[in-house]
């Protein structure tokens, strides 16, 4: 429609709102349209840095009302929860980062939301978090410090597995070992293994 023939409304939306994510302004436009009613709500688009109504000038009782709900519902848009997609895509995270990241307590959740998602029979209830917490990890590059902790993890647990499994293997090995064990458990203190300071400088025990 030619915008001769058009009332056309605009609220910006700011960094701030949106986290510089595409998702997130979406999320904002859903969150806009749900409050409107269902003839006018596939007339509201979130365009970049903003939210914009076009409708038809023969209804301008319909904008009237629909501006007035869609001003009061961004009033506080910079205070709505992020949900767990937006929270992957202004971080650029995983699903399996977000979960396990969210187990730990380094993301925190604000609460829980249930939707009844369509073409679902069952409702599906999920986490959200406070913007500015996101805003938060985002300015400080978070995401990345907790990947890196991650790999450290996984090697550190390796690690000790590979050494428990090396003292596992060190106390099964039969014969002149075992031997010399049983004659140190019954007439003193147990022999230290050979090679064993080399060992533990290696750290396989920590």
């Amino acid at each position: 429609m030619s915008p001769a023939l058009q009332l056309i409304a605009e609220w910006p939306l700011s960094p701030s709102a949106t986290l510089g994510s595409a998702m997130r302004a979406k999320g904002i436009e859903r969150e806009v349209r749900a409050r409107l009613p269902w003839a006018v709500r596939k007339h509201v688009k979130a365009e970049t840095g903003r939210i914009v109504l076009r409708l038809p000038k023969s209804e301008t009782e319909a904008f009237k009302a629909a501006s007035a709900q869609i001003s009061r519902t961004l009033e506080g848009v910079e205070a709505l929860p992020v949900l767990p997609r937006e929270v992957e895509d202004v971080l650029t995270i995983s699903s399996r980062e977000r979960h396990k990241w969210l187990k730990d307590g380094r993301l925190r959740s604000i609460g829980t939301r249930t939707v009844k998602m369509r073409g679902r029979s069952k409702s599906v209830t999920f986490h959200v978090f406070d913007p500015r917490h996101i805003e938060d990890i985002l300015d400080r590059d978070l995401a990345t410090v907790w990947r890196e902790q991650d790999v450290q993890e996984v090697a550190d647990n390796r690690r000790r597995g590979a050494g428990k499994a090396a003292l596992t293997r060190a106390g099964k090995r039969p014969g002149k070992a075992g031997v010399a064990r049983n004659a140190g458990d019954a007439d003193g203190p147990r022999p230290r293994l050979k090679g064993w300071e080399a060992f533990e400088d290696e750290g396989l025990l920590r």
